[in-house]
């Protein structure tokens, strides 16, 4: 690479942009936004944020990574990883009913994992993606989506409960389980069945967006404001405005903010490691903690929560055959649109339709086939796997 192309990897990028790349590019980025768009909504409601920063976080997370990634494929905007460390650090911040305060907090915790995610790059402790055990994040990832399994599941049964401990939700719900309502579980179970239809038998569409779709046609024709299926509210239109984190909580957020930098790294290099074009250099760690980092940081003054490189979302940008960070830069505008023109109509998606995405987003991350092969291979390991998950 140039020196000016170390600093900017689009000036490597952009010059030797091929026009053959174009409408491959444009395609990729087009069926990426479709289901990057609700899953971001998802993994914000995850967070316990509101679901437009979702699609904040996205938008400036491609951006910025276009810029700075070295990445051909990598779909760069958060994960179910994040936002439920997210969840469990604002949690301890800012408590239930003091919902104007989780965006100061947010941003933040997006200004720390962003400054972490740099001084990684600058001291070169890329290698350190390399020094993490497969077992221990695992059993870490299985656990995390147990975790937010169970948080949605109140959604789908149409109840509500005060949210405690894993094993204290648990019986939280059993007790409330006499309370459930009929409506809500037959929509959820047709949401259900759309969404694993669609995966099942025709894996090529877009079946989070097209469920999504579904949810917000079906409330808008029956009109479910008028029954006892919620709603899941307004979402604010608009492009981002400018933000300002609370460094007064810096001192409380830190330790949070040092694991959750850590997570976003480990998957990012796992995800950009995982799908390499033909002929293409992996990913060099040092410029991805770089990258990772500066996104963060411009997330912070945006309403954004922190983010990294996506698993499913990268496997969707190259199955559509991106070739360059072009199809990143698409999917943004993409994102850019939705947000000035159909916001509003996400509004009325029930929530029991963004419970079914998001739980099935939870459900991918358990994977026995994983814990079986470890334990074929060493029962300590196997072990040090079910430790991590507990």
């Amino acid at each position: 690479m140039s020196k000016l192309g170390k600093k900017f990897p689009i000036m490597e990028w952009l010059p030797s942009y091929q026009k053959e790349w174009l409408h491959a590019d444009v395609m990729a980025g087009l069926t990426t936004a479709a289901v990057i768009i609700p899953q971001a909504m998802a993994y914000a409601a995850i967070a316990g944020l509101p679901l437009v920063v979702g699609l904040y976080t996205s938008l400036v997370m491609l951006v910025v990574y276009a810029v700075f990634g070295t990445s051909r494929l990598l779909s760069v905007t958060t994960s179910s990883t994040i936002a439920i460390l997210t969840s469990h650090a604002l949690s301890t911040i800012v408590g239930e009913g003091h919902a104007a305060g989780l965006l100061p907090a947010s941003a933040t915790l997006s200004l720390l994992v962003g400054i972490f995610l740099l001084l990684g790059g600058l001291l070169r402790l890329g290698m350190l993606a390399n020094l993490i055990s497969v077992p221990v994040l695992t059993g870490f990832k299985a656990a995390i989506g147990l975790v937010i399994v169970l948080d949605q599941l109140p959604k789908l049964l149409g109840v509500h409960i005060t949210k405690a401990g894993f094993l204290q939700n648990i019986i939280s719900i059993l007790r409330h389980l006499p309370e459930t309502s009929l409506s809500t579980v037959v929509l959820a179970t047709a949401m259900l069945a759309l969404l694993l239809g669609l995966k099942r038998f025709a894996p090529r569409l877009p079946a989070t967006l097209i469920t999504v779709a579904a949810g917000i046609a079906l409330s808008v024709f029956v009109g479910f404001e008028r029954t006892d299926i919620s709603l899941v509210g307004s979402v604010q239109a608009g492009l981002p405005t400018l933000a300002l984190p609370d460094l007064y909580l810096a001192k409380q957020l830190w330790p949070a903010a040092l694991g959750i930098a850590l997570m976003s790294f480990v998957e990012t290099a796992a995800a950009g490691r995982a799908f390499i074009l033909k002929g293409a250099l992996p990913p060099e760690g040092n410029h991805e903690l770089v990258a990772t980092g500066l996104a963060n940081l411009a997330g912070c003054f945006l309403h954004s929560m922190p983010g990294c490189g996506g698993t499913s979302q990268t496997a969707v940008n190259q199955g559509a055959g991106a070739r360059s960070q072009f199809s990143g830069l698409v999917s943004a505008a993409v994102i850019m649109a939705v947000l000035l023109f159909l916001a509003p109509l996400f509004g009325e998606m029930p929530s029991v339709t963004l419970a079914v995405v998001v739980i099935m987003a939870g459900v991918g991350l358990v994977k026995p086939a994983e814990f079986r092969a470890i334990l074929s291979i060493r029962t300590m390991e196997f072990h040090w796997a079910l430790i991590a998950a507990f």
